[in-house]
């Protein structure tokens, strides 16, 4: 069986540095491969040519670790390095020579970027996914193996049943960890990416989205019950007012009064309607 990581990578090499034990070997650029199991999507590309500058200048100080696979390498730690030795248009590098399983090597890349915080909350989310699926663990599993905890985990996983188009924005960080999990509350589904958009454009934070929840799923409750059939009149005014304020807009008659309620979720959403209104601060 394989040892837990919840103690880092020392966890499965206990005693050695997965990069700093065993001989060096110089191999072909062009003979390495990236790992199958590399959970990080997204690698800025500034920072990976200012490594590639700084490798041309004095080379690579630590070789990454890399297993045999057929006749290619599986890179075991540092695709960043790697990435950046391409840039670098290197044609030999340094490498360490590992043999592992498949399970070693998830849990290894998942671990390895966990520790230097270089995952986005989806890919995170992910990666305790594949783990999960792959090692056949349940959370509170994974959580004593990788030493977090199991509500950590769970927050995660939750993520990716956000649809794709809402995760693409959390990962390329428009969107926040607590934003998705207050989009997650929305009762209509179908609705998510819409309200997520809102979101952005309206510039709400956590505590607005949830409030923003809220005021919808009251409306999906309402809608459940057989509403009162309203003037035809009433709405299309209703209609009207909504395309005009670009929020929601109810008119509300009783036998010989009304009142017109124009919805906002921040105080710039305010201010919008205000200035519709022409209403300016004195």
């Amino acid at each position: 069986m394989a040892k837990g990581l919840g103690k880092g990578i020392g966890a499965l090499f206990p005693g050695e540095s997965l990069e700093h034990s065993g001989q060096v070997e110089e191999i072909q650029l062009d003979l390495i491969v990236a790992n199958p199991f590399q959970p990080r999507k997204i690698f800025d590309e500034e920072s990976l040519q200012e490594l590639a500058d700084s490798i041309k200048e004095h080379g690579i100080l630590q070789p990454i670790a890399v297993r045999k696979k057929a006749r290619k390498f599986e890179i075991v730690a540092g695709e960043r390095r790697y990435r950046a030795c391409l840039l670098a248009g290197l044609e030999v590098i340094p490498v360490i020579i590992k043999e592992l399983s498949d399970a070693q090597m998830m849990e290894l890349a998942i671990l390895e970027n966990l520790q230097r915080e270089d995952l986005t909350v989806i890919e995170e989310a992910e990666a305790y996914q594949s783990l999960m699926e792959n090692l056949h663990l349940t959370q509170e599993e994974l959580s004593k193996r990788l030493g977090k905890s199991r509500p950590h985990i769970a927050n995660h996983v939750r993520l990716l049943a956000l649809p794709e188009d809402v995760r693409k924005l959390m990962n390329d960080g428009t969107l926040s960890m607590g934003q998705g999990r207050a989009l997650l509350g929305i009762k209509n589904k179908r609705r998510i990416s819409e309200v997520a958009n809102k979101v952005i454009n309206l510039g709400l934070n956590v505590r607005q989205v949830e409030l923003l929840v809220q005021n919808l799923n009251e409306e999906v409750s309402r809608e459940t019950i057989p509403p009162k059939k309203k003037d035809i009149f009433v709405t299309a005014k209703e209609s009207q007012l909504r395309d005009y304020f670009g929020t929601n807009v109810q008119i509300k008659k009783t036998s010989n009064k009304g009142k017109i309620e124009i919805e906002f979720y921040s105080e710039d959403d305010l201010e919008r309607i205000l200035e519709i209104l022409n209403i300016q601060e004195e």
